[in-house]
């Protein structure tokens, strides 16, 4: 199976929800909820991608010859590459009744794990999700990251206790989906979290904790404040927010405030190619997730599908740095691109 296979399988068994486009930048779904869209007119879905595609790599081939290592260590867990899954939730309700939450989590931990990365997992109003998900990680011997919604304190502390069990290296949670309408008007209350409570959650993860959803220094180092030990540069893909400035506008400025913090930087939104995540590490990002690329993966050619999607990814990366003069990933640096 190749890779356009995948695309053209997933095709036949989506909903018209997704077109499973060959490239995923966000102009075929728009503002289309359910479905892989974004809020209001989608414009932040769309700019996410445009903002990576502006940004050019700088060629440098008088250099010493020999392969490029894009291996990764977060955490204290060695990984083949510098990305990783995105949570995915609801993909019943957005893609199609093929899998659900928990078929679909089955597949993307087990074939990222199989495959030198990391999962990060969805949550959902059923309790089931996360229970579901977690079994998953733990049969991945822990090599996945759950992440909790922004929910109220009780329940964040169940679901963290699902986490646990499941012997994750990490936890994450994407604190921006407090703009998500099923967390509005809960009882008790869910969404936004003072810089005091994500302290709380914090220490309670017990684990390494990572803040998703940070879009501005002054956030980046409110969640260092809280304890947290990485952070996403995410605006939900656009979901919660129209009209926010992309992820690449912003992750500059966010990964220098960070600088020598020991908070890892991670980045996600619009990126699509091995080519964008070396954007992404030269502009300095850690590591990077990728979101909606998997779900065809998935639907497209379950773990065959999500192999070939990180081979590809990974391919494309490892060939930029080899012809940009990157020997490792400690050896991108800034002036590998050109950003006008």
């Amino acid at each position: 199976m190749t890779y356009q296979e995948v695309l053209a399988n997933a095709r036949e068994c989506l909903s018209a929800n997704c077109k499973a486009c060959p490239v995923c930048n966000g102009k075929a779904c728009a503002n289309h909820i359910p479905g892989p869209g974004a809020k209001g007119i989608g414009d932040t879905a769309i700019r996410n991608f445009d903002a990576w595609q502006q940004i050019r790599v700088n060629m440098d081939t008088i250099c010493p010859s020999g392969a490029p290592d894009p291996s990764l260590n977060l955490f204290g867990k060695q990984f083949r590459f510098p990305f990783f899954a995105g949570p995915v939730g609801a993909v019943t309700m957005h893609y199609s009744d093929k899998y659900d939450d928990m078929a679909y989590n089955d597949i993307l931990v087990k074939a990222c794990a199989e495959n030198g990365i990391a999962a990060f997992t969805g949550d959902g109003t059923d309790p089931n999700v996360m229970r579901a998900a977690c079994k998953a990680v733990a049969a991945a011997e822990g090599l996945a990251i759950p992440t909790v919604k922004p929910w109220d304190l009780a329940t964040i502390q169940e679901k963290m206790g699902y986490c646990k069990e499941a012997g994750s290296f990490a936890i994450a949670m994407d604190i921006d989906a407090a703009g998500l309408p099923f967390l509005k008007n809960r009882i008790p209350p869910a969404g936004s979290k003072t810089v005091e409570e994500l302290a709380d959650i914090a220490k309670a993860a017990g684990v390494p904790f990572i803040v998703k959803g940070v879009m501005t220094v002054k956030g980046a180092l409110k969640a260092k404040e809280a304890g947290a030990a990485g952070i996403v540069v995410s605006n939900h893909g656009g979901r919660v927010l129209d009209q926010c400035p992309a992820t690449a506008e912003v992750l500059p400025d966010i990964a220098e405030a960070l600088q020598g913090s020991g908070v890892k930087v991670l980045v996600d939104g619009g990126i699509r190619s091995g080519v964008d995540v070396f954007k992404a590490l030269a502009l300095g990002a850690d590591a990077v997730l990728i979101c909606r690329p998997f779900v065809p993966a998935v639907y497209g050619g379950a773990a065959e599908g999500v192999k070939l999607y990180i081979e590809k990814i990974g391919a494309e990366l490892t060939d930029t740095m080899t012809m940009c003069g990157a020997k490792d990933l400690a050896s991108i640096t800034r002036d590998m691109v050109f950003v006008k």
